[in-house]
């Protein structure tokens, strides 16, 4: 063989090398952009099947807007709510404002909320009960209350915190103290006469009402609490910037004047999405160091 020839084969070599290690690094990073998946998740407060009715078509819209996957996951408790988002577990997650501030101190203020329901800059609490004898915060002593998971803003945090500006201390002048896990479990214990009182949020206290769920005639509510910010969509801080904001941008778009936006926001029990901020969670953090349940 020719010198030049010898030259030119070894030219063509070299050159589909680097086009062969060339489309090893492309192929890699187009098949994980191509897999790249959102991971989502919310903590339970209320039960598994309504979850997943609400989050089906939320989650068909995220992945239109955001052209990616994404997926849903179901967790057992609040506190894993706040350990997978802090561990990166998820990308995503529907926190309380009390599950909001325990995942920003887990994570040592790696989570940042996006977006809230307008409603979750004015949210309440109620106080139930079948009890006709009941009519007043005052009237809870010597009686059985149920609040929802430990973890609850809306079902825990903030009704104690009430109590306690009532100054009825729950472990010393009620009767018993339980715990229901979620809100629609508080319902059905103070309708079933299981406890006296139950507190929770006032979203699902009106959905119930609405749905003929429960019967106001037989369960009313005593109190209604004054209000404060509850529930956001939190990301982990390492999320890049532009993914953020078109996540933020997606909730924000959603309107009730087109099928799909009023059919989500109904689901979600909102009006329409807001943006937010760490700060509006402040309250919820003194609160909740108050009452002894955040150190």
């Amino acid at each position: 063989m020719s010198k030049l020839n010898l030259a030119n084969t070894l030219k063509t070599l070299v050159s589909s090398a680097f086009l062969f290690l060339g489309a090893m690094t492309v192929l890699p990073a187009q098949a994980q952009q191509a897999q790249q998946v959102l991971k989502i998740t919310a903590i339970p407060d209320e039960s598994p099947t309504e979850l997943a009715r609400k989050a089906g078509p939320l989650v068909k819209y995220l992945e239109q807007r955001l052209g990616m996957k994404v997926e849903f996951t179901p967790v057992s408790d609040y506190a894993a709510a706040v350990e997978t988002l802090a561990n990166k577990q998820v990308d995503m997650a529907w926190f309380g404002g009390f599950t909001f501030v325990q995942a920003q101190q887990r994570s040592g203020g790696k989570v940042v909320p996006l977006v809230q329901r307008e409603e979750d800059t004015k949210f309440r609490s109620v106080f139930i009960t079948s009890d006709p004898a009941i009519k007043t915060l005052a009237d809870l002593k010597g009686k059985t209350l149920s609040f929802g998971s430990q973890s609850s803003t809306s079902g825990h945090l903030m009704p104690r915190s009430f109590l306690l500006e009532a100054k009825i201390d729950p472990e010393k002048d009620l009767k018993r103290v339980a715990y229901s896990g979620a809100h629609d479990a508080t319902i059905a214990a103070v309708a079933a006469g299981k406890v006296d009182v139950g507190a929770l949020n006032i979203s699902v206290w009106e959905k119930f009402v609405l749905d003929k769920k429960v019967d106001p005639a037989k369960v009313h509510v005593i109190f209604t609490t004054p209000t404060y910010y509850d529930y956001n969509w939190t990301v982990h801080a390492d999320m890049p910037a532009a993914l953020k904001e078109k996540i933020t941008k997606a909730f924000l778009d959603l309107a009730p004047n087109t099928a799909e936006g009023k059919a989500i926001l109904d689901l979600q029990r909102a009006t329409r999405f807001v943006p937010t901020k760490a700060e509006n969670y402040k309250g919820i953090e003194t609160a909740a160091r108050s009452a002894g349940l955040l150190k």
